[in-house]
């Protein structure tokens, strides 16, 4: 009996393993079917380009994309594109479109990058200023400068003058040194503001020290701050404590996005006097009119 059982499963494994040996042999004999889809030629960034660079032969690639899966305003040949500059940057791989070209007559570098009605204002600042290195070309920060608007120390003032405003570039140049005459690296920020920012930047960083302060992209407030003297910092007196009676009082207004924070003068209005009355066991607050 055992016998039998031993020879049907020999026989089994035996036409098991003929039959998956013959359809492997067929599979593997059978022609291989291609299949040509249509596609068209994108010019493509052959490397990380930067913002402002000009395009040249060695920065471009030809690519194959399905025929009608091309992005709009794509190239197919890379002589139509050399020689303009780029309004943004690219990563390698990705397709070179109009929209981020200047103008052919617009040539290459920093001038076709600024929109129209905006300025680039630069400004030489150090590694606290530039907040470590992290003050990147596309980043965000604030201008927060420090100036006192009399001789006296006692009124020096720190104060948020321009918010959420755009880093175009930043890197470093050489500049002669005055006092040994040798050229010296000094690292430098481009910011795109308004000609009435760069107004307020230019005298900010003539007239005291600025500070930028690296802000989050997604966060496109700009709260108002009224600013800070020393006493203040050093919990010597209140914001309202240094307004004296009478004298025209500073206050922060809203501002939006991208916009320098302004001020507008509210008139203090000077405690009114009294005496205080006390009749034996009572006291009491008389108001001198």
């Amino acid at each position: 009996m055992r016998n039998r059982i031993f020879a049907v499963i020999a026989i089994a494994v035996l036409a098991g393993g003929g039959l998956a040996y013959g359809t492997y042999n067929f599979m593997q004999n059978q022609p291989v079917k291609t299949i040509n889809t249509p596609t068209q030629p994108v010019v493509v960034a052959a490397a990380d380009l930067s913002i402002g660079a000009e395009l040249k032969r060695e920065d471009l690639q030809v690519i194959s994309f399905p025929k009608g899966s091309a992005p709009e305003g794509s190239f197919a040949q890379p002589q139509d594109i050399i020689g303009r500059g780029l309004v943004v940057s690219l990563v390698k791989n990705e397709p070179v479109l109009n929209a981020k070209l200047a103008s052919k007559e617009a040539g290459s570098g920093l001038p076709p990058v600024i929109p129209e009605g905006m300025r680039a204002v630069s400004v030489r600042v150090n590694e606290v200023i530039g907040v470590a290195g992290y003050v990147l070309p596309g980043t965000r920060v604030d201008v927060v400068a420090t100036a006192s608007p009399t001789t006296q120390p006692v009124d020096t003032t720190s104060k948020v003058v321009l918010a959420n405003v755009q880093v175009l570039t930043s890197g470093t140049r050489m500049e002669q040194d005055q006092e040994k005459g040798k050229p010296m690296q000094v690292t430098v920020v481009t910011l795109l503001v308004t000609p009435e920012q760069a107004e307020l930047l230019a005298l900010a960083s003539t007239e005291g020290k600025i500070q930028l302060a690296l802000r989050n992209p997604l966060d496109q407030g700009a709260p108002p701050t009224p600013g800070v003297r020393p006493a203040v910092m050093l919990g010597l007196a209140s914001p309202k404590a240094l307004a004296k009676p009478g004298q025209r009082v500073a206050r922060a207004t809203t501002a939006k996005a991208g916009q320098p924070v302004t001020m507008t003068e509210t008139t203090a209005v000077a405690p009114t006097p009294t005496v205080e009355m006390i009749r034996g066991d009572k006291r009491a607050s008389e108001v001198i009119r």
